[in-house]
């Protein structure tokens, strides 16, 4: 009898592996913080582990613009993403997603902050010292790339960007900015905490080049925000492989070269920020408008 029952297992063990080897994968979504190549070949080995741990085929796909993040969610067929402070704000509202589980950084925080930076001797002190200068904004789905620089200049009387500058424009990633304006490229960029350690801990000469006129409020960041509509038994299984993840040795290691501690659950509250800042320029997560292309028309 324990024969019969030990085959029936086998069996349908079988039949299960079988199954989940001609499902599609769940495809989780990135957002293009650094170069892209990159952040993709960081996130690979999180997928293979997830992918082992649950039983389920787990694939990323990194999308060329933070906006594309919202409008591909479904188009693509989505099954949660790594939304940053700004796209997890408006996809909790406008895509039928919740938060999950966010990072633990290497430095000890969960959230980010957004600085505006200069060069050093650029002469540039304060908000009136940039008129008629070039400005390197990353990209309009995030706070520190664009929201978070609109509502501090909003702040200090500056209320059309586009007059106020001679030029401006989209780099679409944190360290392009940031270089743009190491290079002389532009004037006043935009980086997040996050990227700029990671930027001078490879290149410290950097930081001597650049000045922080403003500091955001902290914000939420790679937050994975699961879609609702998927099913209560895989989204445990990879919540529960995530936040176990520093209790494995092998999953420890992914950790540490994606220079995080562990991951925690994560909430809607942990957004509140954003929709203060949203409130703050008399926008809301339903009405901002985040496309680049009808910003440059």
């Amino acid at each position: 009898m324990k024969r019969f029952i030990l085959i029936i297992v086998l069996s349908s063990m079988l039949i299960q592996n079988a199954y989940a080897e001609k499902e599609q994968p769940l495809l989780i979504g990135l957002i293009p913080e650094q170069n892209i190549f990159k952040q993709f070949e960081l996130y690979l080995p999180l997928a293979s582990y997830l992918s082992k741990k649950t039983g389920i085929k787990v694939k990323f796909t990194i999308l060329s613009r933070y906006g594309d993040i919202i409008d591909r969610f479904i188009q693509r067929g989505l099954a949660g993403a790594f939304f940053g402070d700004l796209t997890g704000a408006i996809a909790i509202k406008k895509l039928s997603v919740e938060p999950a589980v966010t990072p633990i950084t290497i430095y000890g925080s969960s959230t980010s902050y957004g600085f505006i930076v200069v060069r050093k001797d650029s002469g540039i002190t304060k908000v009136e010292d940039m008129r008629g200068k070039i400005m390197a904004f990353v990209d309009k789905a995030s706070v520190a790339g664009y929201l978070f620089p609109i509502a501090y200049l909003k702040r200090h009387g500056v209320n059309d960007y586009k007059k106020f500058f001679s030029e401006y424009y989209f780099t679409g990633g944190f360290d392009a900015s940031l270089y743009d304006v190491v290079d002389g490229r532009a004037d006043i960029g935009c980086v997040k905490n996050t990227v700029l350690n990671e930027i001078i801990r490879k290149e410290p000469s950097v930081i001597k080049e650049i000045k922080i006129i403003a500091q955001s409020p902290p914000m939420p960041t790679n937050v994975l925000c699961l879609s609702k509509s998927l099913e209560p038994e895989v989204k445990s299984k990879i919540i529960n492989v995530l936040l176990d993840m520093a209790n494995d040795p092998f999953g420890k290691n992914i950790l540490k070269n994606m220079k995080f501690k562990r991951f925690i659950r994560a909430y809607e509250d942990n957004f509140m920020p954003v929709y203060r800042l949203l409130e703050g320029i008399k926008e809301t997560p339903e009405t901002y408008n985040y496309r680049i292309d009808d910003e440059l028309k």
